[in-house]
């Protein structure tokens, strides 16, 4: 049962994977104000079910000058009745406001009784994340730490759409993606498949069809899978929709509510 949650919220962070590129970005992705709200559905067989709400929310930092960029991934429904346990995951990202590169993540992940909470430091000087994992259930537990390299180009599992949402897309491009997730490095080839129509909160509007490679041999899953996301072809660049298929079934993603302050 754990497993098949856990397998739920990995492939429902993924849907934040990030696009890095060497090109300069076109659009502008980073609004303070800014807040998307998402419904996940499962379904394998019958018709899909809700299982969770997702949000991500942009404001300003205290300094004024970054960004800080807060996401909640909630379960609900009937994926909430069938485990009789509440699975929760927030995060907290620092951007810096220049060059739109991210500073810290801080993370609070609870299944049912479990909790971790964690920090991911971006020293861009020294070329490397420190991830520091605790658990704040238990004070006598020693702390997991992690350090990699990372380069210039390397995003969060949150700030990554927002790095999509920035780059000049157009069917037949392919891009390089590095993401840090839990202290670890992972880069995935993505490429922009097809410009199609797509029913969204904002009606029908033509969108960029994007697959990230995030299935597979040491990759940020490691099974069998695939998932496409749906960005609008504006200069809102806002995504619209995801479908992942995978093992435990298929889960859609689309959004349901968008405002600003």
């Amino acid at each position: 049962m754990k497993k098949l949650i856990c397998s739920f919220f990995i492939v429902l962070n993924i849907f934040c994977v990030s696009i890095c590129a060497q090109t300069e970005p076109q659009f502008q992705s980073y609004t303070a104000g800014e807040s998307l709200t998402y419904e996940a559905k499962f379904s394998k067989i019958i018709k899909g079910i809700a299982i969770a709400d997702l949000s991500f929310a942009v404001e300003r930092a205290s300094n004024n000058r970054d960004y800080l960029i807060t996401s909640d991934a909630v379960t609900k429904g009937s994926l909430l009745k069938l485990f009789k346990q509440r699975f929760v995951q927030k995060y907290e990202s620092i951007v810096d406001g220049e060059n739109f590169s991210i500073r810290r993540t801080v993370k609070r992940d609870e299944q049912g009784d479990r909790v971790r909470e964690s920090e991911a430091l971006f020293d861009y000087a020294e070329k490397k994340v420190i991830y520091i994992e605790t658990d704040p259930t238990d004070a006598a537990r020693a702390p997991r730490q992690i350090a990699s390299p990372i380069q210039n180009d390397t995003q969060d599992l949150i700030t990554a759409i927002y790095t999509l949402r920035r780059l000049p897309l157009s069917v037949g491009k392919t891009f390089n993606l590095t993401v840090s997730d839990s202290g670890l490095v992972y880069k995935v080839p993505v490429r922009v498949t097809a410009r199609e129509l797509q029913k969204s909160i904002l009606g029908k509007v033509w969108c960029f069809r994007v697959e990230p490679e995030v299935f597979g041999e040491n990759r940020l899953i490691e099974q069998k899978g695939s998932m496409i996301l749906w960005i609008t072809d504006d200069s809102r660049r806002l995504p619209v929709r995801s479908q992942i298929n995978a093992n435990i079934g298929r889960i859609e993603v689309k959004l349901k509510k968008i405002e600003s302050k």
